[in-house]
């Protein structure tokens, strides 16, 4: 019969190896526990884990159309607001023209609603939101409108440039009294008007594009997310601001500031009803946006579902692995540092 020796450090040496392979498992139904699914997914599914991996990318796929959809409808509110309050500063307007056609209010009053209105327009036009502008379409980097009452303002001077050339004198001239209500209509729809509802607006007064920005607000669905300083119940706005700024600040008589007072109330009824136009379409866009994310946010549900079914484990089962491991550790430590005090010293003694 052979004799084999084992000694009380081959002993300490086994049992760490076992407190090293436990603190692994440890670390791995830690993370089971606390995250509700498999540590290894490789080795817990085998052929499968690459269903695992599909679902995960539709599922990172699909939160990020949900937080760009947040990101689009927090847009589309901030549009919203800023067209509500242009409709707001025109009926303002609208309202102080309307006295001004009935010859109840003082040139000053007019001139004021109407500067008043443009420096509005501008603030709200020129807004912006996370660094992009709202109004200017996909040059978001890019100041949509120019301040017309900045004495450099190109708009304001194309302006005075048509009226000097219309008339040979500007509007500030004495001999400005003596304009018809005829002439002043026809400068205005054959000098002014194409400063803003033709080329003239680009020219002058915008920087933004027509085209807006397009979001993919679902895997197969896109809509248009912003609106344009260019379109035309802005530019209506603008012209109705700049007649009644520029009629009743010079020294045009009482028949061609009618005239102007009357086409510029017109201008801007029209505007706010383009304006309601704008802000019903953009209240549809915010519609699909939040329908697009509440479908979105149902497939988001049904593929977490699919990952738990396929990497989910028993919680109560993870948590009792968890504690057995850490029992059987401290048990080790502890026989571990009895062997390491066993010495033929103690024992001889």
């Amino acid at each position: 019969m052979k004799a084999v020796s084992v000694s009380s450090a081959a002993i300490s040496n086994a049992m760490r190896y076992s407190q090293t392979r436990m603190q692994v498992d440890l670390v791995k139904a830690q993370k089971e526990m606390d995250s509700g699914r498999v540590a290894d997914t490789g080795l817990a599914l085998g052929a499968r884990s690459a269903q695992a991996v599909n679902f995960h990318r539709d599922l990172d796929r699909l939160n990020a159309l949900v937080d760009s959809n947040a990101l689009v409808s927090a847009r589309l509110k901030s549009t919203q607001d800023s067209l509500g309050q242009i409709v707001s500063v025109t009926q303002d307007l609208v309202n102080a023209l309307t006295v001004a056609v009935a010859g109840d209010s003082p040139d000053s009053v007019t001139a004021k609603s109407g500067s008043t209105m443009l420096q509005s327009l501008t603030t709200i036009l020129n807004s912006s939101m996370n660094g992009e502008y709202l109004f200017a379409g996909t040059n978001t980097d890019v100041r949509p409108v120019e301040d017309y009452l900045d004495p450099a303002s190109p708009a304001k001077a194309a302006f005075d440039a048509a009226f000097h050339a219309r008339f040979g004198f500007t509007k500030d001239d004495p001999a400005a009294a003596d304009i018809s209500a005829a002439d002043i209509e026809s400068f205005i729809t054959d000098l002014v008007e194409p400063q803003f509802l033709g080329a003239g607006w680009e020219a002058n007064w915008s920087n933004a594009t027509d085209q807006t920005i397009v979001s993919r607000i679902a895997l197969n669905e896109t809509t248009p997310a912003s609106v344009s300083a260019n379109n035309e119940g802005l530019r209506k706005a603008a012209m109705a601001a700049v007649l009644a700024y520029e009629a009743f600040s010079g020294n045009l008589g009482e028949e061609a500031k009618s005239a102007v007072a009357r086409r510029a109330q017109a201008l801007a009824g029209e505007a706010i009803a383009d304006l309601g136009q704008l802000q019903s379409q953009t209240g549809i866009i915010q519609n699909r946006v939040s329908e697009a994310s509440t479908r979105i946010n149902t497939q988001i549900d049904l593929f977490e579902r699919h990952i738990i079914d396929l990497e989910g484990v028993d919680p109560y089962e993870a948590a009792n692995r968890v504690n057995d491991l850490m029992a059987h550790i401290q048990t080790s430590f502890a026989l571990t540092a009895r062997i390491q005090q066993l010495s033929l010293l103690n024992y001889l003694t």
